[in-house]
């Protein structure tokens, strides 16, 4: 098993690397490597006319992380008219410094947790650091009186279950916005669903499937090397979205099969997850009743992509809508951005993300991707790599809900 090391020990040691390599993970690496998502920008159908503020007010947001795939300025904070970015931290004083000059931030802090005890100005944050650190930072920061946005998942792990409570009470206690950075949520075939669904033009959800396929024979560099030998239903959002951000509803049980993986970081003593599967395929009961079929995998060759379909008792959504004449109306089409401010990858969603979370602070409204959902996307996870590991045992989920 693996050493787990404290994120403020592991930047000790590996600030000797020094100033000609970008440490990750333990690792170097001359520059980013391509990465699944970021180069799909194509944002799908605009609707005609001009984006419009909600608002006069600028939020003031600290963004934290700087890593490979260098998330903090990808969501487009620094080009939103509503948003002033004041500070930037991460471990990494060189990565600190990148971050900074690149969203335009005037005050930087060697760690999140310097930012909230130093900075009395930003008023929101952005988590983009590693995954085992979301949960904990984001609850910090809520608990400080910041809304905050992180990337996905919202907690990690078996270890992290009981953080899921502490953050939906930490967020229901204060009143502040959370929202889950689910780039899935915001492609156009899942904005397209959704309002499709709003609309009525499924009923309710028989089945639907979601596949989150990245083929990994040597892991993305990361922090502490959190991605070697990760179970693939940890990081289930991406595939889970396509039930849970299209109805807002959640799973209520789960039976996962897997195989054991060849790729040599899927050896069980070779990862600190003790994890020999490297392909997880989730079969869920969801919360209408229906069925959910959900799949990760990072060692099947030539399997790439985010995506999914869905089938209710009015309507099927594959690649189109097929269903009800009145429902085919429905507007699709995402809403305009602000001038300037890019789509972004993951299928156009990135801009998407920020824009959901600048104006549910505005308008004092949830987010797409709340707390409640975030957690009924990422704990299903969780219990799904449970059952793979107890040979697709069936699991009962937690469920999480905005209501006292």
């Amino acid at each position: 098993m693996a050493q787990v090391l404290s994120r403020r020990d592991f930047f000790k040691g590996a600030v000797v690397l020094g100033a000609g390599a970008s440490a990750v993970g333990g690792s170097t690496t001359a520059s980013m490597p391509d990465i699944a998502g970021f180069d799909e920008t194509d944002a799908g159908k605009i609707q005609d006319g001009e984006w419009r503020s909600v608002s006069d007010r600028k939020i003031k947001v600290g963004i934290v992380g700087y890593g490979v795939c260098k998330f903090g300025a990808s969501f487009g904070f620094q080009k939103h008219p509503n948003v002033e970015v004041v500070a930037a931290a991460d471990l990494f004083p060189e990565r600190c410094q990148a971050l900074a000059k690149a969203v335009g931030a005037r005050q930087t802090y060697s760690s999140c947790e310097e930012m909230y005890e130093k900075d009395r100005e930003i008023e929101a944050v952005f988590i983009a650091t590693d995954a085992p650190s979301h949960a904990e930072l984001c609850i910090k920061g809520l608990k400080r009186g910041l809304h905050v946005a992180s990337a996905v998942p919202a907690v990690f792990g078996q270890e992290q279950l009981e953080l899921a409570d502490v953050l939906l009470a930490t967020v229901k206690q204060t009143g502040l916005v959370y929202a889950m950075y689910e780039t899935s949520a915001f492609r156009q075939q899942i904005y397209a669903m959704r309002a499709i669904y709003q609309a009525g033009g499924f009923g309710k959800l028989i089945y639907s499937e979601g596949e989150y396929y990245h083929y990994m024979p040597k892991p993305i560099a990361s922090y502490n090397d959190w991605r070697v030998g990760l179970p693939p239903q940890y990081y289930p959002t991406h595939s889970n979205s396509f039930y849970i951000d299209v109805t807002n509803g959640a799973f209520t049980e789960v039976t996962c099969l897997a195989m054991p993986s060849l790729l040599a970081d899927f050896q069980p003593s070779r990862n600190r997850y003790n994890n020999p599967y490297a392909t997880e395929i989730a079969l869920f009961r969801t919360s209408e009743g229906g069925m959910a079929r959900m799949a990760v995998s990072w060692d099947m060759p030539g399997a790439h992509g985010e995506k999914g379909r869905i089938y209710g008792q009015k309507g099927t959504y594959e690649s189109k809508y097929t269903g009800q004449a009145d429902v085919q109306k429905v507007r699709q089409e995402k809403l305009p951005l602000p001038p300037g401010m890019p789509a972004g990858g993951h299928g156009g969603s990135h801009g998407y993300l920020t824009e959901d979370f600048i104006t549910a602070i505005l308008l004092n409204r949830l987010p797409v991707c709340h707390v409640a959902a975030a957690l009924n996307n990422t704990v299903a996870g969780i219990l799904a790599h449970q059952s793979a590991m107890r040979d697709g045992e069936t699991l009962k989920i937690p469920q999480y809900t905005l209501d006292s």
